[in-house]
């Protein structure tokens, strides 16, 4: 039997390009070992990348033979969970929501993003406090604070959906504490949706369980599905990628000057962080269900792939000098929220929440440092990458 070598689960936190170098400088496309002898191909170019994910004939079910799940005894594939789904159940889910999300509606929140932001550094700054945790004071329950109210969800009850948050999305844990947190959460948004049927509010739990559940266009258990989909993605992904932004801009002063003296280039910037950071960690996993030949490689059907976004970001033939940060640059076509038909439906808040949080951060605190070594930091265990926790100071 062939061993072929480990999938690359770690990188540095401010420097990864070498590691990165070492996953290009092999063949385009090859086998690795996730675990087991589970051994899908990994896509590390960014045409590859966007070929893959743009071609029907890779599969996004988590329930095909072959899927290349991260961890071994993963559950069976919940109803309503349209990320690791094909058309046309995808579709008609993913279709559901889109109005929420449009980025009409997101600009609409803006005022609501940006009292969110002047809240929490009102409370993290409050008294005669000159260091704070960033992660906890601001990173966080800010993307938290955001989708608790988009959806409708209580923002009091954060800790519990952070706790079933982080035994999901963990690369280490155990199966069965997956399972269980799977089932407690899954029982507590249930319970909310029912509520909203007969008292609903101006909320998306709302509008699905009245405009949607309601008139049979989706069952209970998909409507579930979506809010715990929704809600696990509308907070991890940012929360982690915001510390990981800020050490990013600290350690590059002049792009952190060019953003401090012309505001305009907020939006460009967040691209570029998008795009170097990458914060999905452990790819976008798919499975084949016909042969492909790909970049001179033939993956035949029932074959794994996991397309390394973060990699694919920082390829020289889609980016000069991809390793740079910087916040002039012209991003597009990044695939940091991935690409084709399972492209991230939240990107758009994910872009506000940054946009906002990240230049109130800086407008407010311009003595703004960290008070730890990027070394010393303790990194992310879920399949997204990032700090637990970030020491900052402002005197």
């Amino acid at each position: 039997m062939t061993i072929h070598p480990p999938l690359p689960t770690t990188r540095p936190l401010l420097d990864p390009a070498t590691e990165y170098a070492k996953w290009q400088s092999e063949e385009p496309i090859r086998r690795v070992t996730i675990w087991g002898d589970n051994s899908p191909w990994l896509i590390t170019r960014y045409e590859d990348a966007r070929a893959v994910l743009a071609d029907e004939r890779f599969s996004a079910d988590a329930n095909q033979p072959g899927f290349p799940h991260t961890r071994p005894g993963a559950p069976p594939q919940a109803p309503g969970l349209f990320h690791q789904m094909d058309p046309p159940d995808h579709t008609r889910l993913r279709r559901m929501l889109i109005p929420d999300f449009t980025f009409r509606r997101i600009e609409q929140l803006d005022g609501a993003i940006q009292r969110i932001c002047d809240d929490l550094l009102d409370a993290m700054t409050g008294g005669e406090a000159t260091e704070a945790d960033l992660v906890a004071s601001y990173a966080l329950p800010l993307p938290t604070l955001a989708i608790c109210e988009l959806l409708g969800v209580p923002y009091e009850d954060h800790g519990f959906f952070r706790e079933k948050s982080n035994a999901l999305t963990s690369v280490a844990g155990d199966p069965a504490e997956a399972m269980a947190a799977r089932m407690a959460l899954y029982g507590y948004l249930r319970a909310l949706i029912e509520r909203r049927t007969d008292d609903p509010a101006d909320d998306l739990i709302s509008r699905l369980a009245t405009e949607r559940v309601a008139t049979g266009e989706a069952t209970l258990d998909e409507a579930t599905g979506m809010v715990s989909l929704l809600l696990l993605a509308g907070h991890e992904t940012t929360a982690n990628m915001f510390p990981l932004a800020v050490i990013a801009l600290l350690h590059n002063p002049a792009g952190l000057d060019a953003l401090r003296a012309d505001a305009s280039l907020w939006p460009g910037a967040v691209e570029e962080l998008l795009r170097h950071l990458t914060v999905i960690h452990s790819g976008i996993r798919r499975v084949a269900t016909q042969d492909v030949d790909l970049s001179g490689v033939r993956v035949r059907a029932g074959e794994g792939v996991v397309v390394a976004l973060q990699t694919a970001n920082r390829d020289p033939s889609a980016y000069a000098d991809p390793d740079a940060l910087d916040v002039h640059r012209d991003t597009s076509g990044h695939v940091a929220f991935g690409h084709g038909l399972h492209q991230c439906l939240g990107q758009s808040l994910a872009r506000a929440e940054l946009r906002l949080g990240l230049s109130a951060l800086f407008r407010r605190l311009p003595n703004l440092r960290m008070t730890s070594s990027p070394e010393s930091l303790a990194l992310s265990t879920s399949t997204v990458h990032g700090v637990r926790s970030l020491p900052v100071a402002w005197s």
